[in-house]
């Protein structure tokens, strides 16, 4: 089994050339909308157990490459309003390289007969549209693939064994089937994939950094998980 870790939301970063789309949209970018704020330091931790790691720099606001490109949240309302072929260009320049980089290193490793864990990192805001997030942790997967199901189950009993008071849900805050990156790659690569999304709350954060013993703990528990 192979490991590839991932972060789709790691930055907020805008390139020069679409700035002006954002201007007085500063504050926007630095919430849970323009990035998942301490998802990339969690990344860098965990990366250290994966035969390949990815992640993404630029903010979803500009392009949202954790959905497919026919979704209508692709661009946000900064970059919506852009030409077709302004947005073809942003998809040519940040949307397919980062998906596809991933894409072709689950082909190689499935070419060589080896299956694949796909871990992406998420992070998610307490509080949304006035409802309190009644999670610490949320592990998303697709009911159906017993595989990602047994994983998950594993994953959380590590968890509880390191930090017994983390609230973890299955599912939670998001589905583990509704439209992503790793639903895409569920279907273009069948049974030798297995696709994990991992979402931490982001109280457990400060500025970019995520708490210290919550990301050990993470790290043991997945480092157990994958040697089980």
């Amino acid at each position: 089994m192979k490991i590839i870790v991932t972060c789709e939301h790691a930055f907020n970063a805008v390139p020069k050339e679409y700035l002006d789309l954002f201007v007085g949209a500063e504050e926007t970018l630095n919430t849970h909308r323009g990035y998942d704020p301490g998802a990339y330091n969690l990344f860098e931790a965990v990366s250290e157990l994966a035969n390949f790691g990815a992640y993404q720099k630029v903010s979803r606001l500009l392009v949202e490459v954790n959905r497919s490109e026919d979704h209508p949240q692709l661009f946000s309302e900064f970059s919506g309003s852009l030409s077709k072929e302004e947005k073809q260009e942003i998809l040519e320049r940040y949307y397919f390289p980062y998906r596809k980089s991933i894409a072709t290193k689950i082909e190689d490793f499935i070419q060589k007969g080896e299956g694949v864990l796909h871990f992406s990192v998420h992070t998610f805001t307490p509080e949304l549209n006035g409802e309190v997030r009644n999670a610490d942790i949320g592990l998303l997967f697709d009911p159906e693939r017993p595989a990602e199901e047994e994983f998950c189950t594993l994953f959380k009993n590590r968890l509880h064994q390191e930090a017994p008071e983390l609230k973890i849900r299955f599912n939670y805050p998001y589905l583990g089937k509704s439209d992503g990156l790793i639903t895409f790659f569920r279907t273009h690569f069948q049974k030798s994939y297995s696709g994990i999304e991992l979402e931490v709350n982001q109280k457990f954060v400060n500025g970019y950094r995520l708490d210290e013993q919550l990301k050990m703990a993470i790290f043991n528990s997945l480092e157990a998980t994958i040697q089980y």
